[in-house]
């Protein structure tokens, strides 16, 4: 039987606030245990919550991003469970009125561009953390996440692999970044998401039993919980058993998800609306408001990128998938002044795979953009060749000389003078007949050898264009 794969992810968003959602404490990542958490986050007897107007302005920014609707009234409500790291006994969330509704983002995969709808995103307060490590067989609590402002994005069940769901995962990363509403740190627990699982037979509309796998907090454990989980259902399924609706967990050490607990209905946390918070009113005029903070969107960039540099699709996505990297891209061909495919092919190539090598963002690069477009320039200008360039790079990349200080002290500067390249040409001819016969007798593969031979002689310092031009003169 041909199953097919059906994909809706929760993805928990944490807001970029300096306070918390319902009281003043900070949000600062990294501080000793339990030492941000308030009367209020603790839900401590005649303490009462007062929402935090930036949360609420995050979350209208990132509805009006995937051009979702805004509800005007919005509802937070008590989601009732018992959990130690939970001391109220209730999380604060929204349920039946949440503050955005439908909405959609669009992922470029495999050269097509897919639809993912989004059902909603609500507001909602963080648990704290229970630690399991170094507490000799017991647990730990650390409430200093409790109270942090989340916003979680709710998808439709719209993706139908892994790919696309990582896809969509990593267009979701880069949209907040872009709208500086959330800093995207998976390994902080900024972003992280739940995937719902499930399989059905093709053709079947009908939707299959579904798995939650909670807490997945990177794109390469996101693809490999699903690719497992999917193949665990079908085994099952083919076997003759039934799936279980259950909350899992991704076992990243051993490749495989295992079951935490059975999957919770919504009316199982006893949803009611919260006594001490008022409804949420939004306004035309703070739509307006945050409709003019609105950056230049990704989808809207890549567009831009492709008329205005005349990229294809891949390149400008690529060079659009963060907002640093698009800021980078364009600072380094207004300083170089060097052409847009010249400075794309530096920034996707020789700088993404350093930065990549050493797990390096694109803002924190050792190489700014000013560094960067003197070294382009000195290629543009026929200073250096492409080669040479490379071997510039490395030495920019280990300190902070310039390219120019790098070519100088190192004596790269390529030879152009024809004169002396020809003396070379005829050097290299004549320590070489028996290559030149049978070059001329028809094996053309040889070309390659007296090219090498020359770039070697000049210490790959000859403009290879003009080395080029004069063998082929030459070996007629």
């Amino acid at each position: 039987m041909q199953w097919e794969t059906v994909i809706g992810l929760e993805i928990h968003a944490q807001l970029a606030t300096r306070s918390k959602i319902f009281s003043g404490a900070s949000t600062a990542y990294g501080a000793a245990p339990n030492t941000q958490a308030c009367a209020i986050d603790l839900g401590m007897p005649g303490v009462l919550p007062v929402l935090n107007e930036q949360a609420v302005r995050m979350a209208v920014k990132f509805g009006m991003a995937i051009e979702a609707e805004i509800a005007p009234y919005s509802v937070f409500a008590r989601k009732n469970y018992f959990y130690p790291d939970l001391p109220k006994g209730y999380q604060i969330s929204q349920f039946e009125l949440p503050i955005v509704g439908n909405g959609h983002l669009e992922i470029l995969l495999d050269g097509e561009i897919m639809r993912i709808g989004v059902t909603r995103a609500h507001l909602e307060e963080d648990a704290g953390k229970s630690l399991h490590e170094d507490f000799h067989g017991l647990t730990g609590v650390d409430l200093n996440r409790a109270g942090t402002p989340l916003l979680e994005i709710v998808s439709e069940p719209d993706m139908r692999s892994a790919k696309q769901a990582v896809a969509y995962m990593k267009k979701l990363h880069a949209l907040v970044r872009y709208l500086e509403i959330c800093d995207g740190n998976m390994q902080e627990g900024s972003f992280r998401c739940d995937a719902n699982v499930s399989v059905r037979p093709v053709g079947q509309q009908e939707f299959g039993t579904r798995t939650e796998i909670k807490n997945l907090n990177s794109f390469r454990f996101v693809e490999k919980a699903i690719n497992y989980e999917v193949e665990r259902q079908i085994d099952v399924l083919e076997s003759g058993g039934v799936v279980v609706q259950e909350t899992r967990l991704y076992d990243s050490a051993r490749d495989e998800t295992r079951s935490m607990r059975s999957k919770e209905e919504s009316n199982d946390y006893r949803y009611f609306p919260d006594p001490d918070l008022l409804p949420v009113v939004i306004e035309d005029a703070l739509k307006e408001e945050v409709k003019a903070e609105l950056p230049e969107l990704p989808d809207a960039k890549r567009e831009r990128f492709k008329s205005q540099y005349g990229h294809d699709q891949e390149t400008a996505s690529v060079l659009t998938a963060t907002r640093e990297m698009a800021d980078y891209f364009e600072v380094l061909v207004q300083k170089s002044g060097c052409d847009a495919r010249l400075c794309s092919n530096w920034v996707m190539g020789e700088l993404a795979g350093a930065l990549n090598k050493n797990s390096l963002e694109i803002s924190a690069s050792p190489i700014d953009c000013e560094r960067l477009a003197g070294l382009l320039q000195r290629i543009a200008d026929n200073t250096i060749s492409g080669k040479i360039a490379k071997q510039v790079f490395e030495e920019m990349w280990q300190g902070s000389a310039t390219a120019d200080a790098i070519i100088e002290a190192k004596g790269l500067r390529q030879i152009t003078d024809s004169g002396a390249i020809e003396k070379i040409i005829d050097q290299v001819i004549a320590d070489n007949p028996g290559q030149v016969e049978q070059y001329l007798g028809g094996k053309d593969k040889l070309f390659g050898f007296f090219v090498g031979q020359v770039m070697k002689a000049t210490q790959g310092k000859a403009n290879p264009a003009e080395v080029n031009k004069m063998l082929k003169e030459k070996l007629r």
